[in-house]
């Protein structure tokens, strides 16, 4: 299959289905697949790079059994153990990110939902934001039902954060304390709601290319808005410490079909960018069209925002301004 065509068959309107025959991305000439990757981004979604910070505002003590995550209990990792974070800092954090010109800015908690009385404190977090910041607010606190979305949406945030993390298939290798279909239903509120659904997943946890290709269909189905991707970066005390991790090939391949799949999603690098060249500039011709930049969950982030910023201006592509706040 002629990738470049395909490229110019999606721009003109084709999707791509699970009755199409998706070995293709697998076998087809990489240097090819990504020029394609990057006609589309650039078709669908410009130069603009869509750039995202978070804050941890719990951290660890997590009940779920996600093989990965050194938030879970389960696990016997050095992972920082806090609970909610004081109103003072995560303001202060969503000033910085607005001042060194990030678009978005999300709370992330560990477990399975933040308590009543958490949520409360989130609640009043994201209203002080709001009024004293102009940054788009996103939201990551697990598992969450109609009216808590709807508080949150009510009180700024206008996207919300859940990773479906995998194929299906391969889930229960993943995670046994949930289910595949719980996160489905849960994205399916959040669009539901009418807020912008970030959802993605992580690669290296030992699934195939199969498990990846499933991902990124099941993304399209559910016509997810952004679409971060992680590679492994194996922590150690969890049951993944010993994987081995990606090649850059195989990364950018994965960034590259799933921007055939999802042209009109923003393909967000997240976790891992550390394995890609000049952190992720290769991968930024290959589809990608957003990052999270700066603080990173419970991995190490190597570049800061200004390199980011500095490093995507020097490929030709669009950031926000930086502001005074």
């Amino acid at each position: 299959m002629n990738m470049l065509k395909l490229a110019q068959e999606i721009i003109e309107g084709r999707r791509i289905t699970r009755e199409d025959d998706l070995s293709m991305f697998l076998t087809c000439d990489l240097e090819e697949l990504c020029e394609g990757a990057d006609r589309i981004r650039k078709h669908f979604i410009g130069d603009r790079v869509d750039l995202c910070s978070i804050i941890n505002a719990r951290s660890g003590r997590c009940p779920e059994d996600c093989k990965y995550c050194a938030q879970s209990a389960h696990h016997a990792t050095e992972c920082e153990v806090y609970d909610f974070l004081p109103e003072e800092k995560i303001l202060e954090a969503c000033k910085m990110n607005e001042r060194e010109g990030v678009d978005r800015f999300s709370i992330v908690t560990s477990g399975r939902a933040l308590s009543g009385e958490e949520f409360e404190k989130a609640i009043h977090a994201y209203e002080t934001m709001r009024k004293e910041c102009k940054i788009a607010l996103c939201a990551s606190m697990g598992f969450l039902d109609a009216e808590k979305l709807h508080r949150l949406h009510e009180a700024g945030v206008t996207s919300y954060h859940h990773n479906i993390e995998t194929s299906r298939a391969n889930f229960p290798n993943i995670c046994t304390t949930h289910t595949y279909e719980q996160k489905l239903e849960t994205l399916r509120l959040v669009k539901k709601e009418g807020m912008c659904a970030c959802s993605g997943g992580i690669i290296g946890m030992g699934e195939s290319f199969e498990d990846r290709l499933d991902m990124a269909v099941s993304l399209a189905e559910l016509e997810i808005d952004s679409i971060p991707l992680n590679v492994l970066m194996p922590i150690k005390g969890t049951p993944l410490e010993d994987r081995e991790q990606l090649k850059e090939d195989e990364i950018l391949r994965t960034i590259a079909f799933f921007r055939y799949i999802n042209p009109c999603a923003n393909i967000r690098l997240a976790a891992g960018r550390a394995l890609l060249t000049n952190d992720g500039e290769t991968a930024f011709c290959s589809g990608a069209s957003a990052t999270i930049t700066g603080n990173m969950l419970t991995t190490v982030a190597c570049a800061t925002i200004r390199s980011d910023r500095q490093m995507l201006k020097e490929l030709g592509r669009k950031v926000a301004d930086l502001q005074k706040v």
